[in-house]
């Protein structure tokens, strides 16, 4: 299935199409477009542009690792397949020697950068730190993606594009046309389970509060107190999508089909959904709101 541009690719997913199958032109040449995406799709590699797709912002794509030596690679090279973007991989002393991987992907690509931690510290202070990385350097999009390919690299475009009319721009499981593949009944439970408490509790609007893959405007991440920012996990998506709306900024989903890791162990654990647990009730009455916000 073909489509002009980003635009009628959300109308396409929202009426149930899988994205994997769409061909987005963005102005390639249509039969080779066609073909190249036939070709890759076929050896599981989604269809791939004829080129990566350049969109009008400077945009740094931030993927925290621990332990992902299968997948850092990978991904970075399927991302640079569909969109034209810088990475920062933020690794946290990867004993498997992802750090050392990242290294060298990045010493044979000056669109690569890597930040060494020591020790887990954490997603949100992994993704703070990128957000630091990017205001630092004038990037105007910064994105926060998984290094296990349970975000569709070809469903990046979709967001950064997707983001001229939102500050924040969340890749979702639970608006229409989003779904999981691949999870059991519990963990479906226990994700729907924790949105509908989010969005309860802090009447935002926002039905997949807990999302991970993310484009934000990085002039709107400059108006944020960051340094508020101390949650993890689940509960670190939480808290920035609530403190985007408090502030008054748009904030917009575009459905996504999220595939369970293909490689590797999840990193969720109980202590990630307690926090969640915990946090929401405390956010409606420590995050001041602007007063033109809506949420």
């Amino acid at each position: 299935m073909v489509a002009r541009g980003f635009q009628e690719v959300e109308g396409k997913v929202r009426s149930g199409v899988d994205s994997s199958r769409i061909v987005v032109l963005a102005d390639q040449d249509e039969v080779a477009a066609v073909a190249s995406a036939t070709t890759h799709t076929s050896a599981g590699r989604g269809p791939v542009p004829t080129r990566a797709h350049k969109a009008p912002w400077r945009t740094l794509v931030v993927i925290p690792t621990y332990n992902e030596k299968d997948n850092v690679e990978p991904i970075v090279q399927a991302l640079h397949s569909y969109l034209d973007c810088d990475v920062l991989i933020v690794d946290d002393g990867s004993p498997d020697g992802t750090g050392e991987i990242a290294d060298r992907m990045a010493s044979a690509d000056s669109r690569i950068h890597v930040l060494h931690r020591l020790g887990k510290q954490g997603l949100g202070t992994a993704y703070i730190a990128g957000f630091g990385f990017a205001m630092e350097r004038d990037y105007e999009r910064v994105c926060e993606m998984d290094a296990d390919f349970s975000h569709a690299p070809w469903d990046l475009p979709r967001l950064v594009y997707a983001s001229e009319k939102a500050e924040l721009v969340i890749g979702s499981r639970y608006v229409k046309g989003g779904c999981t593949v691949g999870w059991g009944f519990r963990r479906r439970m226990l994700s729907r389970g924790a949105n509908l408490y989010a969005r309860m509790i802090l009447g935002s609007g926002i039905r997949d509060n807990t999302a991970g893959f993310r484009c934000f405007h990085v002039a709107a991440l400059r108006q944020l107190d960051l340094d508020a920012v101390h949650a993890q996990g689940y509960a670190f998506q939480i808290e920035m999508a609530f403190r985007m709306k408090r502030r008054g900024f748009q904030v917009l989903e575009v459905p996504i089909h999220f595939v369970d890791r293909r490689v590797g162990q999840s990193k969720m654990d109980g202590a990630i959904a307690r926090e969640a647990l915990l946090l929401v009730p405390r956010l409606r009455g420590h995050v001041p709101r602007n007063k033109s916000a809506a949420g």
